[in-house]
Parts: structure tokens; sequence; C-alpha cells
């Protein structure tokens, strides 16, 4: 019988850690959900006031937060 042990990790497709910055924007997004923001307005908004930097130092835009989980869902 096989384990299910190995679906019990929650880092299981995770090729590396994450660098300072990925726990930085993860922690976040994590504020965001807390306090009810789901959206991509919304949570670009946030990143702003809580001065989050995004990619190239602009502020953050929906397509911008889109584009940049995107980037990161490919190389983590």
């Amino acid at each position: 019988m096989q384990s299910h042990q190995q679906y019990l990790n929650p880092h299981q497709s995770r090729r590396r850690e994450p660098d300072t910055y990925e726990n930085l924007l993860g922690d976040a997004i994590e504020r965001c959900y807390a306090a009810g923001v789901h959206d991509l307005e919304g949570i670009a908004r946030r990143l702003n006031e809580d001065c989050v930097p995004a990619p190239g130092g602009k502020p953050w835009t929906p397509e911008s937060f889109a584009q940049e989980v995107k980037r990161l869902s490919e190389i983590a």
C-alpha cells in the first residue's frame, strides 16, 4: 500500500526555495487575502499602498501583477 504522505507536502511542486523578493510578495498577497481583497485591481492597489516593489520600480497594475505571477510560476 502506497503512503499518502507524499501528498501532504504543501511545497511538493517547488524546484527551489523562494528568494527574498518572492517571500515579500507572497506575504503581501497573503495579507491582501486576509483583508478580504481578492481581485487583481484591489491586490495591485494594496501592493502599492504597502510599498511592495514592482518589477522595474513602477507602480503595480492589475496587468503587471498578473504578468509577474505568471513569470514567477514559470521559474518556481
